[in-house]
């Protein structure tokens, strides 16, 4: 039998990123809850000049496609959740239709392209790919199949998980200079394409079998991928045991799934050994000593069904264990680590597209390692670690890199012992979803909550932090929550970097809303740059201790430090020396601060219905009610075809004065003039709405921008904005590019 994967080498390179299964139904904070408002800071130049202090090092090189040479159309910087740019890496990426191209040159020699991709919901084709010109007889696959996920249990724009992965080897070595580009061509079968980001990477040649493996082939399993390979991997693992099942280079069809126990699957690579399985392994307790490595695994699950074993590992793989240079995609999680996983290994894998978690560890566990991994659009938390039904101890989390969890967090430490997150990079999370979140949320019981000693130390944190559509107020970069039990652990968090937060970078919650205590919390050593509105976001009671906490580019002020609920007394943050730039606090608690804001004083120019959560009375295709406020008018919303009346109505959170409207349709000349008559309505409540302007046509004019104003009646306080379409004059459905509400 080989050498686990532990004791053996591949060659890596530091990735050059532009820094830049169960999301947790979170608590409700109550009317009195901060609203959400105005846009969350842009991205800086602060996130291109620094080199990534943290995060994995990799075999590829990434290149944002907004970096790169194109003739498309840029579409963000957008934080808005369910837009596509608000899933992509730097909240940017560009969007090619027929006959254009997005082109990269190389920094790196490389033989193979992963492209992050997206296509109208439907879709399926193919993208030409060139060399230094010369168009490659291979194109990308394509499709939009793994995409477009619905989170009903999320207020407001329900669809997300917009991106794919598709690779391609280019058939030649290329050298740095050297250029490579995508392009819509007019045989390529689908578009528009939203190209993301590329990874160029040296791919090398398959490895060989080492001696005495077992090769599935030699059973019968079958490499074009046509049959199904299950009964020859199923004779090969138990044959094997005590040594090696070879996977040679093929792709194999593996439908049901594997029981495993003191064996090494081995492939050639993962570029090379790839079994088709959305059900790989699924066991309840192994003995243990269990080796995976070097191949991919690759479903085809297209929905989230968390009763459905639909991972590459359901179950327990046992003592002794390792998961290493495997490539894991379009599976419900990549790992889902269940029973007694002590001394686990999970090293150098690249985890891609999951309709839920990444890997998720759930107790019983002792002396965990992951490290080095790349997590990418995940539909959950990307790593996670729950203590239940027994208690995890001595986890490490160490150098992984994690971007775009697209609904929850980056890593997730859920109770346990002793547990350690160190050297990470995570960055643009979003919806649900802090960088890191060190939490006491019992998802089920019995549940362990943290204790002895947390340290989270050396992470970089881009981007992180989001408006958290159910509890209508931001999470932020990093988050300490006492959910369901105080926090009374030692939770050390030193050398913490944290860039371009959209909305703040620390915070204190009991998720639960119940005001727990955060207790025992010691922050050292931060660096922060560029937050949208405050350092620290106190939400609940308890005491830290910061020091050596370095801000610049504060949105608003340092501290927003009100408890919920307000019987709770605030958080204690007590000056341990050596900070500077976070002073200053936000004084009124009734309303949560926005960027632009100033202390004490909310920014009269705020759009009060941006990005607010959406209902409507039906919407076509993909044009649904999210985007008639996700501040670009570009963007709309239309109803479904002949069929009146229509409405759209929006929720501003907490009843508030609004004295003026803004409608618009997107500034086109396409969109011939037109006139649409609404009726606009509003109250406290959804069935108990009145008129505020009762009902009357609106001319859209391409000539004056494609959008009208209306004044409401002074003393206007509604929390619902109620539009009710009736006719449209220049298509048989209701349209809006955007809502905009204001004070005056």
């Amino acid at each position: 039998m080989t050498a686990p994967q532990a004791a053996r080498s591949r060659p890596r390179l530091r990735a050059a990123l532009t820094l830049g299964a169960c999301a947790a139904v979170l608590g409700a904070f109550g009317a009195t809850a901060p609203a959400q408002g105005d846009e969350p800071a842009r991205p800086s130049a602060a996130a291109a000049d620094v080199a990534p202090l943290a995060g994995a090092d990799l075999p590829f090189v990434t290149q944002e496609a907004e970096d790169g040479e194109h003739n498309g159309s840029l579409i963000g910087p957008d934080y808005t959740q369910g837009t596509v740019a608000s899933e992509a890496s730097g909240r940017q990426a560009v969007t090619i239709t027929s006959g254009q191209r997005v082109e990269f040159t190389l920094t790196e020699p490389a033989n193979a392209v992963t492209v992050v991709y997206n296509l109208p919901d439907n879709r399926t084709g193919t993208l030409s790919v060139y060399a230094n010109g010369q168009k490659l007889d291979e194109r990308l696959e394509t499709t939009s199949q793994f995409a477009y996920f619905d989170a009903p249990w999320i207020a407001g724009s329900k669809t997300h998980h917009f991106f794919n992965h598709g690779r391609l080897q280019l058939g030649q070595n290329l050298a740095a200079g050297d250029t490579v580009t995508l392009q819509v061509d007019a045989d390529d079968s689908a578009g528009p394409y939203t190209i993301d980001s590329v990874d160029f990477e040296q791919v090398a040649a398959p490895a060989q079998p080492p001696a005495g493996a077992l090769d599935v082939t030699d059973l019968g399993a079958d490499p074009t991928g046509q049959g199904d390979s299950t009964q020859a991997f199923v004779q090969a693992v138990a044959q094997a045991r005590g040594g090696t099942v070879w996977i040679p280079p093929g792709t194999f069809r593996v439908n049901q799934p594997l029981y495993v126990e003191n064996v090494t699957i081995e492939g050639a690579g993962n570029w090379h050994s790839i079994v088709r399985s959305s059900r790989f392994i699924n066991q309840g307790q192994s003995p243990g000593n269990v080796h995976l490595a070097d191949f991919a695994v690759i479903g085809d699950v297209t929905q989230r069904v968390d009763s459905n074993p639909d991972n590459a590992v359901n179950g327990n793989l046992g003592a002794n264990s390792s998961v290493s240079g495997m490539w894991l995609q379009r599976l419900k999680v990549g790992l889902w680590m269940t029973g007694a996983n002590d001394g686990l290994v999970v090293e150098d894998n690249r985890i891609v597209d999951m309709a839920a978690d990444g890997l998720n560890l759930n107790g019983n566990a002792n002396n965990i390692t992951v490290r080095n991994n790349y997590v990418r659009n995940t539909g959950d938390d990307a790593l996670a670690m729950w203590s239940l039904p027994q208690i995890n101890r001595n986890a490490t989390f160490d150098g992984n890199t994690v971007i775009q969890p697209n609904l929850a967090n980056g890593i997730a430490i859920y109770g346990g012992e002793n547990i350690t997150v160190r050297n990470n990079l995570v960055q643009d999370t979003n919806a649900l979803g802090s960088g890191i979140a060190i939490s006491n949320q019992a998802f089920l019981q019995p549940f362990f909550p943290l204790s002895g000693t947390t340290t989270v130390d050396g992470n970089t944190l881009v981007r992180t932090g989001a408006m958290n559509p159910n509890w209508n107020h931001p999470m932020s970069a990093l988050r300490v929550d006492p959910y369901n039990h105080p926090i009374e652990a030692d939770v050390r968090i030193t050398d913490t970097t944290v860039i371009d937060s959209p909305w703040s970078a620390f915070q204190f919650v009991s998720g639960s809303g119940t005001g727990l205590a955060a207790n025992n919390v010691t922050i050292d050593g931060a660096t922060v740059q560029n937050v949208g509105t405050v350092v620290f976001q106190a939400e609940t009671t308890g005491e830290a201790t910061i020091s050596n906490l370095r801000a610049t580019g504060v949105g608003v002020t340092g501290v927003y430090n009100c408890p919920y609920p307000t019987s709770v007394s605030p958080m204690r943050l007590n000056d341990g020396g050596g900070n500077s730039g976070w002073d200053g606090e936000w004084t009124d608690c009734s309303a949560w601060p926005q960027p632009g804001d100033t202390p004490g004083e909310p920014n009269p120019d705020r759009n009060l219905a941006a990005g607010r959560p959406v209902t409507v009375s039906s919407h076509s295709d993909v044009y649904s009610g999210s985007r008639a406020v996700d501040r670009d008018a570009s963007t709309y919303w239309e109803s479904s075809n002949n069929s009146f009346p229509q409405t759209l109505t929006v929720d501003l959170g907490e009843p508030i004065e609004v004295g003026r409207l803004v409608l618009k349709l997107p500034p086109s000349a396409a969109w011939q003039t037109r006139t649409q008559t609404i009726t606009l309505r509003g109250g406290d409540q959804p069935g108990s709405l009145t008129d505020l302007v009762g009902s009357r046509p609106y001319t859209f004019n391409p000539a004056s921008g494609n959008e009208v104003s209306q004044t409401l009646p002074a003393g206007t306080e509604v929390r619902y904005l109620h539009l009710a379409f009736t006719t449209n004059t220049g298509w048989p459905a209701g349209q809006l590019g955007e809502l905009e509400a204001y004070l005056r």
